[in-house]
């Protein structure tokens, strides 16, 4: 009877926790992000296997549209900058979103020439670039603590 307690117990910690996170961290912004993310998981994987093209084609125009979306919002990271700053900072986002873009453009173009070495590379730079943009307009998560 005491297990059956804590099991119920433990259940609905994990379910008022977890729907507190997710109210927390859920906007506009993370909801693209989130496909974005989804997205180019999988075209990190199959991107050097050419047989893989047309999916992973797919994947690229998911996240092409999604990063062009994300250029509408604002990073909640902007609130904790000096009001001074806010602009500057929204402006360096969409600058850096746009490059991002122009990656995502690069990659299909690699892609639809079959040129798996290339777009092999224009996904690593990508990446490094989603890392250096996480790092600045993202707050951190507070699970990865």
């Amino acid at each position: 009877m005491k297990i059956r307690a804590l099991i119920l117990t433990l259940a609905c910690a994990l379910v008022t926790g977890s729907a507190a996170f997710a109210s927390d961290a859920e906007t506009e912004l993370g909801a693209k992000m989130e496909k974005m993310g989804g997205a180019f998981r999988t075209i990190r994987r199959q991107v050097a296997d050419a047989s893989k093209n047309a999916d992973t084609l797919a994947k690229v125009a998911t996240l092409k549209e999604n990063a062009e979306a994300s250029l509408k919002f604002e990073p909640a990271l902007k609130k904790e900058k000096p009001a001074a700053d806010q602009k500057k900072f929204v402006e360096n986002y969409r600058a850096e979103m746009k490059k991002f873009v122009e990656l995502c453009s690069k990659l299909e173009a690699a892609l639809k020439a079959n040129d798996n070495a290339l777009a092999t590379k224009i996904c690593g730079q990508m990446g490094d670039a989603q890392k250096a943009g996480h790092k600045e307009y993202k707050k951190e998560d507070k699970k990865k603590k």
